[in-house]
């Protein structure tokens, strides 16, 4: 059986392609905000793609979120990756960059640092990175990477949080949010700390992705 590639949703700016930004989704794969985040990315003058990755395992929605994510292997994320990244040098871009949410924000960190053509990673609130970096403790990012947290998240306990910001210097804890605090349109949306964290992604990626 031939090997499948992932779909992705794609948004391009108004300006000539010179550089892109993979989106990973959230638990719960791609939703409307998430659709909106890769929008204002792209809105930036970046080339936008957004991977769905649970299309082995039946597409969003087909298993219980829970069931469904754990089923995601690291090695054929990373592939899924590279053909998201493909798209948008097919397009023109030059230099990459990744961001992600939740989940995607875990798999920021370790494309980040197990990935190939990535120049600058922003990761928001990845629940999985202190257990990444405590089963090795010499992973380390190959290109420059921002972390943000909530320190009030109700799912990422806070010590797992400062264990990452001292094993990597570049993460800031936002100590009046939560979890999901950039997620627009929800309870969980703190707009202040989003918009400030939006500003310094913004600006790391600028810096590096231009």
């Amino acid at each position: 059986m031939p090997e499948l590639e992932p779909p992705y949703f794609l948004a391009r700016p108004t300006t000539p392609v010179d550089a892109g930004v993979v989106v990973i989704h959230e638990g719960g794969s791609i939703e409307p905000w998430l659709i909106r985040m890769s929008e204002r990315i792209a809105g930036e003058g970046y080339a936008v793609a957004a991977p769905e990755l649970y299309f082995r395992t039946g597409g969003p929605g087909a298993k219980p979120m829970g069931e469904q994510y754990q089923e995601v292997q690291l090695d054929e994320m990373l592939t899924d990756l590279v053909g998201a990244t493909a798209a948008l040098r097919g397009l023109g871009a030059k230099r990459i960059g990744v961001t992600g949410f939740c989940l995607g924000g875990s798999y920021t960190w370790y494309a980040a640092c197990h990935g190939e053509g990535f120049d600058a990673a922003v990761g928001f609130y990845g629940g999985d990175i202190p257990s990444y970096i405590a089963s090795d403790p010499e992973m380390k990012p190959r290109c420059p990477t921002l972390l943000f947290y909530g320190g009030a998240d109700q799912w990422i306990p806070r010590e797992g949080m400062d264990a990452v910001a001292a094993h990597h210097p570049d993460t800031t804890i936002y100590p009046n949010a939560g979890h999901a605090f950039m997620r627009d349109g929800s309870e969980l949306y703190v707009a202040d700390t989003a918009a400030e964290a939006w500003e310094r992604m913004r600006a790391h990626f600028r810096e590096h992705l231009a």
